[in-house]
């Protein structure tokens, strides 16, 4: 569990405070237009920023997590993670209850730093610390920069969406 602050090579890891939250807003309109280029159901990030941070803090409210990463006092990306818990019959008790990291967002001057890797880290310490075994991520199967972060940290692909669209 991630308590107070990590220091991890000049990069500080904590968990985000209220005051926060501009900057929260500003970083996931920066993801949302650059999964944007990627694929054209995402909508403007600024469209978007208010709704789904508010979302995404609710969601990890009670067992989740929200971090924010900082280098010399600077915001430079945050991370978001839940406990799921679903009902597959076809799936095991441990798979149905897992950590799920919605997002991860290192602002654009400062990628390339593996300061994903050291949000992954600090996430996956928090589930392991709450007795969970499985940490699932979904990102867009464009976004081949965060399909490396994720497997640089030890994460394998689970399952695979494929889409077609229908010309109408």
């Amino acid at each position: 569990m991630v308590t107070g602050e990590e220091r991890l090579d000049c990069i500080v890891i904590r968990r985000a405070e209220p005051s926060d939250r501009p900057k929260l807003l500003n970083a996931v309109a920066e993801l949302q237009n650059y999964e944007r280029e990627l694929h054209e159901t995402r909508l403007p990030g600024e469209q978007i920023a208010d709704a789904y941070t508010r979302w995404m803090l609710s969601r990890a409210e009670g067992g989740g997590l929200v971090l924010a990463a900082e280098s010399g006092g600077e915001f430079v990306g945050f991370a978001a993670a839940w406990i799921e818990q679903m009902q597959n019959v076809a799936e095991t008790s441990d798979s149905n209850r897992f950590g799920f990291i919605s997002d991860i967002c290192i602002l654009s001057g400062h990628r390339g730093k593996r300061i994903a890797n050291q949000l992954l880290e600090a996430i996956v310490a928090h589930f392991d610390s709450a007795g969970i075994t499985r940490v699932r991520v979904g990102l867009l199967a464009a976004n081949r920069s965060a399909r490396l972060a994720y497997e640089r940290a030890g994460f394998k692909p689970y399952e695979i969406i494929y889409e077609k669209t229908i010309a109408k």
